[in-house]
């Protein structure tokens, strides 16, 4: 197996804390894109966790995987904002 002992557990907590986090939404609020809002962080988390596990990363790896990752999502929200906030006016 090329994974570790721990990034199976953690991919399975991920999912199952995704689901029902994401059924009680949808059920109290009956909107479903608080549905992808849920998949979305799960996704990340789920990533995130891959390539700490597979790269054995020490603490300044795991760190530098956070931040480059927390700037790239930084810049495509900014992205994003703009080229749909665009089309919106």
């Amino acid at each position: 197996m090329a994974y570790g002992e721990w990034y199976p557990v953690v991919g399975w907590l991920v999912f199952i804390v995704g689901l029902v986090t994401s059924i009680v939404m949808f059920s109290n609020t009956k909107k479903l894109y608080h549905v992808f809002y849920v998949a979305s962080i799960s996704l990340y988390i789920f990533t995130a966790a891959f390539y700490i596990d597979v790269f054995n990363l020490a603490k300044a790896g795991v760190l530098a995987v956070l931040v480059i990752s927390a700037v790239v999502f930084m810049f495509l929200g900014f992205y994003f904002s703009r080229v749909f906030g665009e089309k919106k006016r």
